[in-house]
């Protein structure tokens, strides 16, 4: 198993269903609660542990899902109110190596999710398919509808959490 992509690269659709839509909202729904019951029990020295050889600790995991899902939600709020519009890249991984990454608490990025996550699958449900067909610019991966946009962060939530599940599995942490 290749330990980056516990679920899997991402497969992006050209659309998703109605059905295919439904459960992705569900997942990011879910994402909170998936990424909290991953960390539940770990003690600090396991918190700072690599999720893989190489990669980032569980810390910086938890610190950049909500980092993430704030530039996916302002994403979204940008393709519902202007067309076309070109959104930001950032530096996923400067942004894991900001010195309060080390310092705050996992549990401020639970709850920033938590809230986050609220207010995101609350757009989400008022969306229409139409909506959904609404497309940004992304510098580094093209134009992309709405619909690519939720695929690719049910995903994203879901590649993390796995991050942490599958570290846990393998190293016996119960």
């Amino acid at each position: 198993m290749d330990l980056r992509y516990p679920v899997g690269p991402f497969v992006r659709p050209q659309t998703l269903s109605d059905t295919e839509r439904r459960a992705a909202i569900d997942h990011i729904a879910a994402a909170p609660g998936a990424l909290r019951a991953a960390v539940r029990g770990l003690s600090e020295s396991q918190i700072d542990t690599p999720y893989r050889p190489g990669g980032w600790t569980v810390r910086q995991v938890v610190h950049h899902v909500p980092e993430s899902h704030l530039n996916a939600y302002t994403r979204f709020k940008l393709a519902l109110t202007e067309d076309t519009p070109t959104i930001k890249p950032y530096d996923e991984n400067g942004w894991s190596t900001t010195a309060e990454v080390q310092t705050t608490p996992i549990e401020t990025s639970l709850v920033l999710l938590d809230a986050l996550h609220d207010r995101w699958v609350r757009l989400l449900n008022t969306m229409t398919a139409e909506q959904f067909d609404r497309k940004l610019n992304h510098p580094e991966n093209g134009v992309m509808n709405l619909d690519q946009m939720l695929a690719l962060y049910e995903w994203h939530g879901r590649h993390h959490a796995a991050h942490i599940t599958s570290l846990r599995e393998r190293s016996g942490w119960s």
